[in-house]
Parts: structure tokens; sequence; C-alpha cells
């Protein structure tokens, strides 16, 4: 597949937004909503398309097409070291 699937997963809720807030770089995009659960939304930008997770409170009455500004935190869940490969 030769487009771009950017996935960010972002926990946009009140409790990791504060615990969160004063280290983390704000983000946003904006474009039209390609998709909605109860649980994340999917945005197209350019040819990426960009999911975020949210609550149910963040999405409110939000459809497909609307067009939407999404602000949201990029936030490591895990890093891991690799090794670099000497010849």
């Amino acid at each position: 597949m030769k487009k771009t699937i950017l996935v960010l997963s972002a926990i946009i809720c009140l409790t990791a937004g504060n615990l969160l807030a004063a280290d983390a770089k704000n983000y946003q995009v904006t474009g039209p909503v390609l998709e909605v659960t109860d649980t994340c939304l999917v945005v197209q930008k350019g040819e990426a398309k960009v999911e975020v997770v949210c609550d149910k409170a963040t999405l409110g009455d939000i459809k497909v097409g609307d067009k939407v500004t999404v602000e949201y935190l990029m936030v490591a869940k895990s890093v891991e070291v690799k090794a670099d490969k000497k010849k």
C-alpha cells in the first residue's frame, strides 16, 4: 500500500491530559472525518489517514464527512532500545 497511514494513538481524557500536559507537545490535524467509532476518530490529512483514540465525551455528535480540527498529545506507550548492527 503506497499511501502512508499515520496512526496516532493518543489517549484524550482528563486524567492523562492533566498528568502529561506540562511535558507533552500539543499537535493538531484538520480535515474531513472518514470514520467514527465509540473509541476513535479517523481524519483525512492529504493522503494520510490520522487515527486518534478518543472517549465518548470528546467525540460528541461528530459524523463521517464533518470537517474537524483535532488537538491531541502524542505520548509513547513504550520504548525499546535496539542494539546497532555493526559489520
